[in-house]
């Protein structure tokens, strides 16, 4: 048994959270897990550096008031480099999950600290089969890690014969999208869906992020319902028809491996996707996902589905 097996604790650090407040981790344990939540609380008006410089203090004060001295250090985001360089871990973990560099607004100082990242740390794993593909070659020790699926939690869906209140009034057929609601979407998609389909109810669960509301497609049958706590999905999802991947094909979702997938399959879902590589292989490849690369691809696949049977025992 490892030493980090006999005596582990995880800390997590969250985002920043600004306030009117001085400088500090706001903490809170899991009582499932054990894990030890810190979210650092800034103040308003800080630059960049100085941003930088709070969190570096406040991850420097954690390890020495919890006498951390034997530690792994993981890595979900390279930008996460600038608050810890002068940790010395006695394992570095980077967990790629994402293109990061890709996504709108991404700073400019992602791909150098990515390449720092992959330099300082003994083992990588990637969230999907493309990403893999795309960093095997710059570490010695990359390994596939794709997302998995909580199959009790979402299986609960099949059971569950009342739903939520804000959807539980729409008619049938319902279309849902569960996940956040940015520059991956296709907007255009939807709209022509809504306009094409108007007995057809699209339900999107999930925050508008980087992108102007403005821009939304607006419709009696496009429905917005903001997002929802991990635990509510499954009786989101006890009411759709369909669940829908409607992603745009662009920089920010060449490497996508939607963990919405697995869930929506787990939930007794049909499932119509755009061609997103780590859908179609293996999800497509298997019959399990309708692969759609356009509106009218997109309808005639629901058309197609909504007229056979509605139950499916994929997972």
């Amino acid at each position: 048994m490892s030493r980090f097996a006999r005596n582990r604790r995880v800390f997590f650090i969250e985002e920043s959270v600004f306030e009117d407040a001085e400088p500090y981790l706001r903490s809170s344990v899991c009582t499932n897990t054990g894990v030890r939540v810190n979210t650092p609380v800034l103040p308003h008006g800080l630059s960049q550096q100085q941003i930088t410089d709070c969190q570096a203090t406040l991850l420097t004060k954690m390890l020495a008031q919890n006498s951390i001295t034997d530690y792994i250090a993981w890595y979900y985001t390279a930008m996460a480099l600038e608050i810890s360089s002068s940790l010395h871990p006695s394992l570095t973990v980077y967990d790629c999950m994402d293109e990061l560099s890709a996504f709108a607004g991404a700073p400019a100082a992602m791909r150098r600290n990515e390449a720092a990242l992959f330099y300082q740390a003994d083992l990588v794993f990637t969230g999907g089969a493309s990403l893999f593909e795309s960093k095997r070659t710059r570490h010695q020790s990359v390994h596939l890690f794709p997302s998995s699926v909580d199959v009790a939690h979402f299986s609960r869906a099949r059971s569950i014969k009342q739903g939520p209140n804000d959807q539980a009034h729409l008619p049938r057929p319902r279309l849902g999208y569960a996940g956040v609601i940015d520059e991956r979407m296709d907007l255009d998609l939807l709209r022509h869906i809504a306009l094409a389909r108007l007995n057809w109810q699209l339900i999107l669960l999930g925050p508008v992020v980087k992108i102007d509301p403005a821009l939304l497609p607006r419709a009696a049958n496009i429905h917005y319902l903001g997002m929802k706590p991990y635990q509510d999905l499954p009786s989101y999802f006890s009411g759709w028809d369909i669940g829908l991947l409607p992603f745009a094909l662009n920089e920010s979702t060449r490497f996508i491996s939607p963990t919405k997938t697995p869930e929506y399959l787990a939930a007794g879902l049909r499932v119509v996707s755009a061609p997103i590589r780590d859908i179609v292989m293996p999800y497509g490849d298997l019959g399990l996902v309708q692969i759609a690369s356009d509106a009218d691809e997109f309808i005639r696949a629901a058309d197609s589905l909504l007229a056979g049977p509605p139950d499916v025992n994929f997972l």
